[in-house]
Parts: C-alpha cells; structure tokens; sequence
C-alpha cells in the first residue's frame, strides 16, 4: 500500500490530473465500443476546431481543400484530410505553432523515428501524463496495480541513462522500480543485471525485446539462476515469435507486448488472452490504411496517427511509418477495444529488389531461424538496389557452410541482389539503444 500511494503521490505532483485520468481509463475499459467511439469522436471535433483555429498550417490546409471543421465529425470523416509526414513538418515547422504557444505548459520531444534521425515535437502536458496513465492500464490488463515493482532494461526511448544520477534515483524510489541500461550488455554486466533482478524481484520486467532476447539466450545457455516475474512487458521494437519464446522460456512467465508512439499518441497493449493488442481510444485515434489513404477494417496496411489532446502540437492523420495489421473480431476478455493483431514492423523495414519487388524483413527472419547455428546476432543492410550486407555476430560454433545456403535462399528472392557477409564483433545499437535486424539505406 505505501508504494502505491508514494507512485501515485508522485505523478500527481507532475500534473494533478494523472490519477483521476487513470481511474477513469479503469472504467473504460468496460464501456462498449460504441460509447468508447462516440466519446472518442467528441474528443476528435474538438481537436479538429482547435487545429483549424489555433494552427497556422491546419487553417491553410481547410481553406486549401475547401472544408469546415465541421466536415469532419466522425472517424470516417478523417479520410477527406490528406497523410501528414514529417517532412512536412519540418518543411512547415512554424506554421505548426498554434497561438497562444508561450503560455501552455508543454514539454520538448524527440523522438529517433525510423532511420534514426532526429524529430522534433512537442508534447501537451496533459497529454504527458494521460500517455503514462495509459501506460498503466495497458499493464494492468497483464495484473499490474499501480506501485508494482518492475525493472526496465532499455535506453533513452525508456527514459533510461537520460538523467542525472540523484534525479534518477529518486524517480526509482517514488515509482518503485529499477533501471538497467541495454548498452552495457557485457557478460561482466549481465551477471550483475542478474544479481540485481534476483535482490530487488521486481513483480515485472519492461524492455526492447532485441535486450531482453539477448538477455534470455544468455541465461539459457549460461543455465543461471533468475526470479520468474509475474509478467514481461515488451515494447519499441518489433517482437518477433521466437523472441517471444525464448524470452518466456528463460523467465518462466508470459510476454505482454505493446506499442505506442509519442509523436501521434497511438497505442495499444497486449492481454492475457495474447490474441493482439487492444487499440487506445482515449488519446488518440489510430487508422490502419491501405495505399491510397483509405481505412482498413482488417488486414495489413501502414498505421495513421490523430491526436486528441496534444494541443501544443496536433498531429492529424500523421504517418508514423509502422506497418500494422488490424483485425475486425473482438477479444474474448471483453475489452471492445479493436484489436491489432500484431506491428508488421516499419516502412524502411521493406527492401528493393533490382527487379523491382518490394520484400519485408521478416524474409530473412525466416532464412536466419533455419540457419542459425553460431550466430548470436545478425543485421542484413541495403546499401544499394543491388547490394546487401549482412553483418554477423559469431559464435564459437558457427557453422561456415551456412553461409552459402543463406545467399542460395536469398538469391531465390532476388538474382539481381549482391550478397556480401560482413563479420563484426557487435551490432550496433540506435541513438535509443534499439536493435535493428533490417535497415534499408535507400529509403532513409
């Protein structure tokens, strides 16, 4: 009860409308969807006559299309507005300041987005904290209560190596949790992750799945020693099947994946019953469309972003630049939440062939399952239409022969592919600590 009371004490601190906000996303979780749609679209009218009228941009473009912001009075409605990129932001960055921009208590954001190149944005400070309350009802469908205790493994996307010691240390205190940093996965620094996990048995783990993979085959293959959690939370990165096994093998418990996005406000988290992640109303609203801009009930398509509460700097129809796959049947847990069946992975996650063909990372995800052997990590780059490289992270019992039965399978795919095997001590991380399997150089 006193570390309950301590987290809640501290984000109330930060904005005082945290736990009635979290109170509030409990019960809502219960509505049906056509309430939870119906108080989403309210919301959505609101942003959209505060857009037309407070930001410079969003007013040029009604004018341009020749519409009112009462045009766009549903979900639907948000198919008459065009894709909104960030080079359009960029490109427009002051008329995305909305009046009254020096007295709103916002905060500076940016994000590594995919090819790692800065993005800058800002963030409503109600919206900061609705984004966390969210955060906690999203675990909660996993059994966590607020105050639980939980050990982070990430980098700066986790907010972790970001601050000054005395301040991190008393942000662990106040929420009850411990930070461990996936930069310094040394086998020095693992054994030492191990012993801090066992001592301080923190009810749940959070973590880029590429960290905890790496952390979970170490344990395996190493046969140590670790507390199994109640539960394991997953989130910036794609997490892929055999990520999942491996992760719930080595701790003993499930794995709750989840994803959200600052630049945009989507997310949508994971419950027990593992057949997608429920889609977030309250924040924002998610479209799943198909190549012309249209909305998806289901299937595969890139994943839209609208913000409903981020005044300092609304996204409207904003390309997050994640593939996602959305599914028109509802979970049996009785949450009416629309369900993503899984984060395809991101749009620089499809590579060129010479041929013209456009093939998805998960190709080579396949070839490496099959030919594995003495490969602890491995990264496959197009560098150029005709050229790969993938870079190779060995183990003591890397089998050479392998090497050609990869090229033999990718050139199956591609003849026009170059396929050049680089071999390196690591793979490098992201500015964020993230771990990136696919990089494709030409679209960057």
């Amino acid at each position: 009860m006193f570390h309950k009371e301590l987290f809640i004490l501290a984000h109330q601190f930060g904005d005082s409308s945290f736990y009635p906000a979290y109170k509030k996303l409990i019960r809502n979780q219960w509505k049906s969807y056509d309430e939870l749609k119906c108080d989403q679209e309210k919301q959505l009218r609101h942003a959209i006559e505060f857009a037309y009228e407070n930001v410079p941009y969003y007013h040029n473009l009604f004018k341009y299309l020749g519409i009112l912001p009462t045009d766009i009075c549903m979900i639907e409605d948000l198919q008459k507005l065009p894709i909104l990129t960030k080079d359009i932001i960029k490109k427009h960055w002051e008329d995305f300041k909305p009046v009254g921009l020096d007295t709103m208590k916002y905060y500076a954001n940016s994000t590594g987005g995919s090819t790692g190149t800065p993005f800058q944005c800002r963030l409503f400070k109600y919206d900061r904290f609705l984004s966390g309350a969210m955060l906690y009802r999203g675990w909660g469908y996993a059994g966590y209560e607020l105050g639980d205790k939980v050990v982070f493994l990430g980098g700066s996307s986790l907010d972790i190596g970001s601050k000054p010691f005395i301040i991190k240390k008393a942000h662990e205190i106040a929420r009850n949790i411990q930070k461990l940093s996936s930069f310094d996965m040394d086998t020095d620094n693992i054994q030492k992750y191990v012993d801090i996990i066992n001592s301080f048995k923190p009810k749940y783990l959070r973590g880029y799945p590429s960290s905890l993979n790496f952390f979970a085959n170490y344990i395996t293959k190493n046969n140590l020693e670790i507390i199994s959690p109640s539960g394991i939370f997953t989130t910036a990165e794609k997490l892929f099947p055999n990520m999942r096994r491996n992760i719930e093998n080595a701790f003993n418990c499930d794995v709750y994946d989840g994803y959200g996005l600052n630049d945009g406000g989507v997310s949508a988290y994971e419950c027990s019953e593992h057949l997608g992640l429920h889609i977030d109303m309250e924040r924002s609203v998610m479209e799943v469309v198909d190549r012309n801009g249209y909305q998806l009930d289901e299937g595969e398509g890139r994943i839209l972003a609208t913000s409903l509460h981020n005044f300092a700097m609304p996204f409207i129809r904003y390309d997050t630049g994640d593939i996602g796959c959305i599914l028109s049947e509802r979970c049996s847990c009785d949450r009416r939440y629309k369900l993503l069946k899984e984060l395809v992975g991101r749009s620089v996650d499809i590579l060129i062939t010479p041929e013209g063909m456009n093939v998805h990372g998960w190709f080579f995800l396949y070839i490496f399952w099959e030919y594995c052997k003495g490969i602890r990590e491995y990264q496959v780059v197009q560098e150029e239409l005709e050229r790969i490289v993938i870079k190779i992270v060995l183990e003591d019992d890397f089998d050479e022969r392998q090497l050609y039965k990869i090229r033999e399978s990718v050139k199956k795919r591609s003849a026009g592919w170059h396929i050049e095997f680089k071999f390196v001590d690591k793979i490098e991380r992201t500015g964020a600590g993230k771990y990136k399997f696919v990089i494709n150089k030409l679209m960057r």
